[in-house]
């Protein structure tokens, strides 16, 4: 099967252990207040990380060897990012999923040069949530963020807290970012995608959470809340526990769904965030898991199961409390008052080896593909006529997604979102509503997620005027 391409499966180094490690949670970064703002300063180097014992593998982080801290901020905050680039060469952050003004989006046109600090200012107008930054470098977003260069935002505001909901920072409440990654037999992750990485995504058969796979958490909480980034550059997931027992979202990538969702099984795309609560009541042991597959899943299936995280409870407990009937209260889509635009995802040449497109044409750095007129609520129509699978960002909004092949959305999907999946041969549409933000100059992105097929061309860019 091409997914278990022999590039896969290398040999690491010999006694390098893989799982079984204590799982760990990075601290929270609340940053610092300099004349009512909040200012975090975000320092991106070379670094190194100890996915395996005994091994240092070179990577890129932010505050740290790999990956960095967890930003924790409020809605309403005031916020400045100084953002230090600390590599030999230029590269941007982009801050996924905040509606902000497109000088701060961190996007192909905030390039960093080597040794200068872009320090971008921002009001954080979300709703609770969980959003991340990443590298989004032109024609380098893959390799920055393969190597390390992406971590996350956690954001409160009052509605959420009001709510019975666990919340003790690494202690009920825990952060976990998924992505599969490969090592060479001397335990190093060059970013060196062959030509099925490009069509199918760069993927590995080692499963780091938070930098190290497959981790073990001994926790006395009879109850947990999960918040999942799925951090990969190419791999979906679906998540499921090995036992198949239930759980409940409540939060998808721009914050709390209307009422929690029961579920036995969870998919996640490359950069789609949700929120989950786990009961371990029982004082069973609890094994997460996902199954990975890359973007030509429909075609090729999956590349098998990977064990993400063991959950010990140190003991038994009474049942956990009801979960709220209620979380949050959701709009209903905005109305439309401007254009219905269809995209239509596609590629060129033969079979699955042809080039990227989205209505035909393929990114170019120097064109703006339209303009939204300010405060427009547009309605978006994505096709995807490809034999492969597309997780699609679209920066500054949180829109809605209002049908899927059709069908009203599944209620996990209900609530604010900023990726979302177009599988092969379905339609989606979304409601979009651009406002506050106008510049006629600098534009937004819109892009299929699975980074390889990003920095092949399948993204596009509009501005809001």
């Amino acid at each position: 099967m091409a997914l278990a391409a022999p590039a896969l499966l290398r040999p690491r180094p010999a006694g390098a252990a893989l799982t079984g490690r204590p799982f760990v949670q990075p601290a929270l970064d609340q940053g610092r207040i300099e004349a009512g703002r909040r200012v975090f300063g975000l320092a991106v180097a070379t670094g190194s990380h100890d996915f395996l014992d005994g091994v240092e593998t070179a990577t890129i982080g932010v505050n740290a060897g790999f990956l960095g801290p967890i930003l924790s901020a409020r809605a309403g905050d005031a916020l400045r990012m100084n953002v230090a680039n600390g590599l030999a060469e230029p590269m941007t952050l982009h801050w996924h999923g905040l509606h902000l003004p497109a000088a701060a989006d961190g996007g192909p046109h905030q390039e960093i040069a080597p040794g200068a600090t872009w320090s971008p200012e921002f009001d954080l107008r979300q709703k609770a949530g969980t959003f991340w930054f990443h590298g989004h470098q032109h024609r380098k977003t893959a390799e920055h963020v393969w190597a390390g260069m992406a971590w996350v935002i956690r954001v409160s505001d009052d509605e959420e807290a009001a709510l019975s909901l666990p919340r003790t920072h690494g202690e009920d409440d825990f952060t976990l970012v998924l992505q599969d990654r490969r090592f060479d037999a001397s335990g190093q992750m060059p970013y060196d995608a062959n030509m099925h990485d490009r069509m199918a995504g760069m993927q590995g058969d080692v499963m780091p959470v938070n930098g190290r796979p497959s981790p073990v958490l001994d926790t006395d909480a009879l109850r947990v809340r999960l918040t999942i980034l799925n951090g990969a550059n190419g791999s979906f997931y679906r998540l499921h526990f090995a036992d198949n027992r239930a759980f409940h979202q409540i939060a998808s990538d721009g914050g709390l769904l209307a009422a929690p969702v029961p579920l036995r099984e969870a998919l996640l795309s490359p950069a789609e965030r949700g929120e989950y609560l786990i009961d371990l009541a029982d004082g069973a042991v609890a094994t997460l898991r996902a199954e990975a597959f890359g973007a030509e899943a429909p075609v090729m299936g999956s590349a098998g199961i990977r064990e993400v995280m063991t959950f010990r409870p140190k003991t038994a407990h009474p049942a956990p409390p009801p979960l709220p009937e209620r979380l949050a209260e959701l709009a209903p889509p905005p109305a439309p008052t401007g254009e219905t635009r269809t995209f239509t995802l596609s590629m060129s040449g033969m079979g699955m080896m042809g080039d990227f497109l989205i209505n035909g044409r393929q990114y170019d750095h120097g064109r703006i593909d339209f303009s939204v007129p300010k405060d427009a609520a547009e309605t978006w129509v994505w096709e995807n006529t490809t034999p492969m699978i597309h997780p699609i960002h679209i920066h500054d909004v949180q829109f809605r997604i209002l049908d899927r092949g059709g069908r009203p959305p599944a209620p996990h999907e209900a609530g604010l979102k900023d990726t979302v999946l177009i599988g092969s041969g379905e339609k989606v549409t979304l409601r979009l509503l651009f406002d506050d933000y106008a510049d006629a100059v600098l534009p937004y992105m819109y892009h299929c997620h699975i980074l390889e097929h990003e920095d092949a061309g399948m993204m596009g860019q509009f501005t809001v005027v």
